[in-house]
């Protein structure tokens, strides 16, 4: 079983699970530029920065950086774009630059589970419990924060909304 798990580790995994929950209902929300849109997405940006800031404290065993460390810098930088291009206007550049950073996160995230020696594999085969309760107060803990935004119902930014 891999070493115990320290606060940065519980840390970036608590903020990896939120950024899972929150991208996703962002991505499928169809009003995009709503006010619940931008709460979600400032909540999904702030947790996607400390998934990728607290990556690069979490090193591979023999001590160095391995191919995540290069999506979380990666991801800094297309995430960092997104937010630039809403703030100038450019909504396309924002909607795919923060739609390639959740599914560059999708990928990180199935790569770390297919890893049959990593955390969450081992805790899934030794303590199932302990994991099913961290993912139910997750998910608990997200969808009451999504309830309570779906009553916001402020005008959208005109020219930022996108229907599809």
């Amino acid at each position: 079983m891999p070493s115990p798990w320290t606060f940065l580790i519980a840390l970036h995994a608590i903020a990896a699970g939120y950024a899972l929950i929150f991208g996703a209902v962002n991505l499928l929300r169809r009003n995009k530029g709503s006010a619940a849109h931008k709460i979600l997405g400032r909540i999904w940006a702030v947790a996607m920065y400390v998934v990728v800031l607290t990556s690069f404290g979490i090193r591979t065993i023999d001590g160095g950086f391995n191919w995540l460390h290069a999506l979380s810098a990666l991801t800094f930088c297309t995430l960092t774009m997104g937010l630039w291009s809403v703030r100038k206007g450019n909504i396309r550049a924002h909607q795919r630059f923060m739609t390639g950073s959740y599914f560059g996160l999708l990928g990180a995230f199935i790569g770390v589970v297919a890893v049959p020696n990593r955390r969450l594999p081992q805790m899934a085969i030794h303590d199932f419990v302990g994991l099913s309760l961290w993912v139910a107060a997750l998910a608990l803990t997200a969808g009451v924060t999504i309830a309570g935004l779906m009553p916001v119902r402020r005008k959208s930014t005109p020219g930022i909304s996108i229907r599809q």
